[in-house]
């Protein structure tokens, strides 16, 4: 294959460990193909009815296949088929998702299991990698993960479930909702022992957790150094009765976001009604004027002015720090059914990094953009205040995140920065209006700024440099 062919046609690198087939992009179009080694079972999946009901249900990513004569394989001695899925509009990871996030992608991996079973089909893998938030739903994007179910052999997926869904939203209702994103090193979930040590004594656990975790972890530090293990056979009803109790166990599960450091904040803050109502205003005209594809707010807190983004029917990631934000966010999507706008936890100062090997299987956020739009309302004093960075340092990271920025500049005097100066010297002699606009005159060209009425805010629209687009 020639170097030009490498570039318009490469796997993914999320999809590689799999023999059965791979993710590949080609022609800016996105692919999955089926290997020759999987062909029967994929034929199988397809032909026998389970590909299409999941899809009706909306629990699995629909695809339409292509000739193998059409597409630019990177392994097309491989080939069995090729289809083309319908594209996700952000790929997000499990250690970004709030509570409710979690518990529907485990709920939705159980019923596809229980669905697949009653078509004589079992899940291979049920990694939380493989579900992905897509028009406000959770949806199983590989289709490779289905083989026919071989009676008397046990759940595979058993203990991969338990490690990236059980485990963590356990430790989330049971002990604190930030411990599922400390999920994040480990790629296969979180350890089952490390979950039991974490938990509460079994005593005071349900039954449920009693035996999927401590006890499902006790199994395993018994037969870590076995030579052999022994199969046990499971019957097709003991195979249903086992989902039941992970459902059951799941369902059980409960966390209420209370009031953390921001997850009250539009309730705190100085912001009159009127001045907030302007400050909506504005940034609906900002976004008219940009008219993107795609919007990422940075600090979106329950995402009440993303919403004049995806209000408009625009793809929009509500991003927040605070896991009790994002949550009640999320809840709102869920009651109102929304379908352009995707809560996720991030931490700005510390955002998802490209992991796995070769740091390829999960991309850093910077490489899921850059965004056409990026709002950062409220944020700026955060950053630089509370984490010493640089106005300057901010306003290059922004520039690698967003084509076009809605940006809002909090002066000093406003009641919110002087929460943050309460308990700490104030050494930093350049965060003013004329500091700021020369810290971000580098990165970006100022297209408009507009005063929030009521308040000592400015809301400025900008626009990435173009020597800067590269």
């Amino acid at each position: 294959m020639t170097a030009a062919t490498d570039r318009e046609s490469h796997a993914v690198g999320a999809s590689f460990r799999d023999p059965a087939g791979f993710v590949f992009e080609s022609g800016g179009r996105l692919y999955r193909q089926i290997n020759r080694s999987f062909a029967e079972e994929f034929d199988a999946f397809v032909g026998g009815g389970l590909y299409d009901r999941l899809v009706r249900a909306g629990l699995l990513i629909p695809h339409v296949e292509r000739a193998l004569s059409d597409v630019l394989s990177p392994a097309p001695a491989l080939a069995h088929r090729i289809v083309e899925p319908e594209r996700v509009g952000f790929v997000s990871y499990p250690y970004e998702w709030c509570f409710s996030q979690l518990k529907d992608g485990a709920l939705a991996t159980l019923s596809i299991q229980a669905v697949a079973l009653e078509h004589g089909f079992s899940l291979r893998d049920a990694s939380a990698f493989n579900i992905q938030f897509h028009r406000g739903r959770p949806v199983l994007i590989d289709t490779l993960s289905f083989e026919r179910y071989r009676e008397g052999e046990p759940w595979v997926a058993y203990r991969q479930f338990c490690q990236h869904f059980l485990a963590p939203l356990a430790l989330a209702a049971r002990v604190d909702a930030r411990l599922p994103l400390l999920a994040r090193p480990f790629i296969d979930g979180i350890p089952l022992d490390l979950a039991s040590r974490a938990l509460p004594g079994a005593s005071r656990l349900s039954p449920a957790l009693l035996i999927h975790i401590h006890l499902h972890a006790r199994s395993q530090r018994r037969f870590a150094s076995s030579a052999a293990i022994k199969k046990r056979r499971v019957s097709r009803l003991a195979m249903r009765g086992l989902v039941d109790s992970l459902t059951g166990a799941v369902n059980a599960l409960r966390w209420t976001p209370a009031g953390t450091e921001w997850g009250d904040y539009y309730a705190e803050t100085n912001y009159t009604d009127a001045a907030r109502e302007r400050k909506m205003d504005v940034v609906r005209e900002f976004v008219a004027r940009v008219s993107p594809a795609t919007v990422w707010d940075l600090g979106a807190n329950t995402g009440e002015f993303s919403r004049a983004a995806s209000d408009r029917g625009i793809a929009t990631i509500a991003f927040d720090v605070d896991p009790a934000a994002v949550e009640k966010n999320y809840r709102r999507l869920r009651e109102k059914k929304e379908i352009h706008i995707l809560p996720l936890v991030m931490d700005l100062t510390n955002p998802s990094p490209a992991l796995g090997w070769d740091h390829d299987e999960r991309s850093s956020l910077a490489d899921r953009g850059p965004a056409d739009l990026v709002l950062a309302l409220a944020l700026i004093h955060h950053i630089a205040i509370s984490n010493n960075v640089p106005l300057a340092r901010v306003a290059r990271c922004f520039a690698r995140l967003a084509r076009a920025l809605v940006v809002e500049f909090v002066p000093k005097n406003d009641s919110q920065v002087q929460r943050l100066l309460a308990t700490r010297a104030d050494v930093f002699p350049d965060y003013h209006r004329t500091g700021f606009e020369a810290a971000f005159a580098p990165s970006f060209e100022t297209l408009d700024v507009r005063a929030v009425e009521g308040s000592e805010r400015s809301l400025y629209l900008m626009r990435r440099r173009s020597d800067l687009a590269s």
